[in-house]
């Protein structure tokens, strides 16, 4: 059985902190009123967001989340999806890994859904 691995979900806004590990955005979008140097990125890896199809039609309503992660991950099965994947898993074997989102609500956003797939 693998190890478990450390995967944290935060918001890009907060002030990185020393247990982050790498630090990846995971929005197809750039976080409004962020810039590169205050977000503390070590990537941005949009290819593995959701679909502009998929975030519009969820729009971060919490009673869509279940459907929501059920049509993402099917989404990241894509091979553009899956390769982005592979590399943050990659990412997170060499220890911890940090995903962040510019969402208010990260427990219900595709960042959740990534944490949750690494941490399997």
């Amino acid at each position: 059985m693998a190890p478990k691995r450390t995967v944290h979900v935060r918001r890009v806004y907060e002030d990185p902190t020393q247990t982050d590990g790498a630090r990846v955005l995971v929005d197809r979008v750039w976080p409004r009123g962020m810039t590169k140097e205050r977000a503390h990125l070590d990537e941005w890896c949009k290819q593995v967001a959701p679909s502009t199809e998929l975030r519009k039609w969820y729009g971060h309503a919490p009673e869509r989340f279940a459907e929501f992660s059920r049509r993402y991950r099917a989404e990241l099965e894509d091979p553009q999806h899956a390769d982005a994947l592979a590399h943050l898993r990659d990412l997170a074997k060499d220890g911890t890994l940090t995903l962040l989102t510019a969402t208010k609500h990260p427990e219900i956003s595709e960042a959740e859904v990534l944490a949750e797939l690494l941490r399997g």
